[in-house]
C-alpha cells in the first residue's frame, strides 16, 4: 500500500476514471494472416513461417474465420460494425516483433460505440461504453527466466507472433475497481458465450491494460492518465486499481505531481512499479497496411454473424428465472458459462418441475463438489440423475433426507443416483393411518408440549413432525406428516 494510510476523507475528496484495454486471442485454427497453427504450447519457434516472421517477399492474407469471430465479438457487445475497414502497420521495435511493425487497425476501426452493463447499487445496472473493437495480430514472447544464463540473455519465443487478436477499449466510464472487475467478468462471459475465445489469462488469450487516473469530485478535467501493465487476473486487476487510486491521490495530498507513466503491478508486493515515462506519446508512424486491401464487411456477411450470435448471458438469465421461477442467484450461477447452462436446460425441460432440478444441482451437487474440491464434470451424479431424484421427490415417492442420504451414497462410491437408487430403495411412508398411528404415540409420549401447543405456541408442531421423522426413520411423507400433525393437536 501507500506508505502512508489515507483517511475515510480524503480518499471521498477525489474520483478515479478508469478505462480498460483488452486484448483477446482468437480461438481460430491458424493465424491471422498466414496457415501456420494458431496453438498453444508448442515447442517454441516451430509454429512460424515467412509471412509471419515478416522475410521479404512474404505477403500476409487475411483469415476469413478470424473477421468472422471478431464481427460476432463485435455485435455481442453491441458495436456498430463498420462496412469498410482498414489495416494499418504501427510501427515500433521491440525483439518479439521481427517484423518491425505490428498489422492492426488504427483510424478506422472494424467496430465501435458499443457497450456492457454491469451490476451497480441498489441492485440497478450501470452502461460501460466500449469505443473499439479492432483486429490485429500479436507479437511472439520475451522469455526473461527459467535459464541458467537469464541474467544475461533474454529467449525469444515467436510460435504467437501473428495470432488473431481483437483490441477492446472501454471508454473512461469506470470509477471504481469493483467496476473494473464487473466490466471484465461480464466481458470474458459474453466472449466465452459467442465461442470466440476461450478467454485463459494463464495461457495470455486474455490480456488487460488499465488506464487510471484521479481527479477532485465535480472536476470536469481529467487527471494525468496512468497505465498499469502485467496484470494476469481480474482479482490482481482490482488490487491494482485500488493501490494505485491511493497512490495517486497520496500524491496530490503531498503537493506533488502524479507523471505520466506506465507501472508494472507487482503481485507478491501487493503494489505498482514505475517501467518508463509517458511524458509524449508513443509516435507509432501508422500507414495503411500496403498489402491488405480495406476490410469489407457486407451487410450480408453482416447478417449471418447475426445469426449466429447465441442468447447471451444477461438475456439467458432473464428468461430462464421468468421460465423456472429461479431466483436471481441460482440464474446467475446456472449461466455462468454456456456449457453449464445448456446441461441444465436440456436436464430441466424433461423434469417434473425444472425448479426442484435447480435446487438439487445448486446445492446437493454443487455443495457436495465443492467439499471435494472437484468439478461439475467430475460428479457421479449425471444431471439424468439429477432429474430421477427431482421428479421422486416431486412425487412424493422419497423424502429430502432420504434424497440428501441417496447422494451420501453416490458421491461415496462414485455412483449415479440411478444405480444408487435401485439398490436402495427406500420407501415413502404414506399410508395416513400409519402415520396417524406414530402421531399418537408421539403425543402420548409428550403431554407437556401439547399442552403448550394449544395454549397458542404453535411452533411446537414442529417438534411432534421431527419425533414422527425419527420414529418412521425419516420416511414418512412430509407434506401429509405435517398436515395430520396440526390435524391431530387441533382436535
Amino acid at each position: 500500500m501507500p506508505a502512508a494510510a489515507l483517511s475515510p476523507d480524503i480518499l471521498a475528496k477525489y474520483e478515479p476514471v478508469i478505462g480498460l484495454e483488452v486484448h483477446v486471442q482468437l480461438l481460430t485454427a491458424s493465424k491471422a494472416f498466414c496457415g501456420c497453427a494458431n496453438k498453444f504450447g508448442a515447442e517454441p519457434n516451430t509454429n512460424i513461417c515467412p509471412v509471419c516472421l515478416g522475410l521479404p517477399g512474404a505477403l500476409p492474407v487475411l483469415n476469413a474465420k478470424a473477421v468472422e469471430f471478431a464481427t460476432l465479438a463485435s455485435l455481442a457487445l453491441n458495436c456498430q460494425v463498420r462496412e469498410r475497414s482498414i489495416f494499418a502497420r504501427k510501427n515500433y521495435f521491440y525483439p518479439d516483433l521481427p517484423k518491425g511493425y505490428q498489422i492492426s487497425q488504427y483510424d478506422k476501426p472494424l467496430a465501435e460505440y458499443g457497450w456492457i452493463e454491469v451490476p451497480a447499487a441498489g441492485g440497478a445496472t450501470k452502461r460501460i461504453g466500449i469505443t473499439r473493437l479492432h483486429m490485429e495480430e500479436d507479437a511472439g514472447k520475451s522469455l526473461h527466466d527459467g535459464f541458467g544464463d537469464s541474467a544475461t540473455r533474454t529467449y525469444l519465443d515467436l510460435n504467437r507472433c501473428g495470432t488473431p487478436l481483437v483490441e477492446i477499449v472501454s471508454e473512461p466510464d469506470i470509477r471504481t475497481p469493483d467496476e473494473a472487475f464487473e466490466y471484465l467478468t461480464r466481458l470474458k462471459e459474453i466472449l466465452l458465450y459467442t465461442g470466440v475465445s476461450d478467454c485463459n489469462m494463464e495461457e495470455g488469450s486474455l490480456r488487460c491494460d488499465a488506464n487510471v487516473s484521479v481527479r477532485l469530485k465535480g472536476a470536469e478535467k481529467f487527471g494525468t492518465k496512468v497505465e498499469v501493465k502485467n496484470v494476469n487476473s481480474f482479482r490482481f486487476i482490482r488490487a491494482a486499481l485500488e493501490y494505485e487510486i491511493e497512490r495517486q491521490i497520496e500524491v496530490i495530498e503531498n503537493g506533488g505531481r502524479v507523471m505520466q507513466e506506465t507501472r508494472l503491478w507487482n503481485a507478491n508486493e501487493g503494489r505498482t512499479y514505475s517501467m518508463r515515462s509517458k511524458e509524449q506519446a508513443h509516435d507509432y508512424r501508422y500507414f495503411p497496411e500496403p498489402d491488405l486491401p480495406p476490410l469489407i464487411v457486407s451487410p450480408q456477411f453482416l447478417a449471418e454473424a447475426g445469426k449466429r450470435l447465441p442468447e447471451l448471458p444477461e438475456a439467458r438469465r432473464a428468461r430462464m428465472i421468468a421460465e423456472y421461477e429461479l431466483a436471481a442467484q441460482d440464474a446467475q450461477t446456472l449461466t455462468a458459462s454456456r456449457e453449464f447452462a445448456d446441461r441444465f436446460e436440456a436436464a430441466a425441460k424433461t423434469a417434473k418441475n425444472p425448479r426442484r432440478v435447480a435446487n438439487i444441482l445448486l446445492s446437493e451437487v454443487a455443495g457436495r463438489l465443492k467439499a471435494l474440491g472437484l468439478e461439475q464434470e467430475q460428479s457421479p451424479v449425471s444431471m439424468a440423475g439429477i432429474v430421477m431424484a427431482a421428479d421422486l421427490l416431486e412425487e412424493g415417492k422419497i423424502s429430502s433426507k432420504q434424497m440428501k442420504q441417496l447422494f451420501d451414497v453416490c458421491f461415496e462410491k462414485g455412483e449415479d443416483f440411478s444405480a444408487v437408487y435401485e439398490r436402495e430403495k427406500p420407501q415413502q411412508l404414506t399410508d395416513a393411518s400409519a402415520i396417524e398411528a406414530l402421531i399418537d404415540a408421539a403425543i402420548a409420549a409428550s403431554p407437556k408440549q401439547v399442552e403448550q401447543y394449544r395454549a397458542g405456541k404453535k411452533t411446537l408442531a414442529g417438534f411432534f413432525v421431527g419425533q414422527v421423522m425419527r420414529a418412521s426413520k425419516g420416511q414418512a411423507n412430509p407434506a401429509l406428516l405435517n398436515e395430520l400433525v396440526v390435524k391431530k393437536l387441533e382436535g
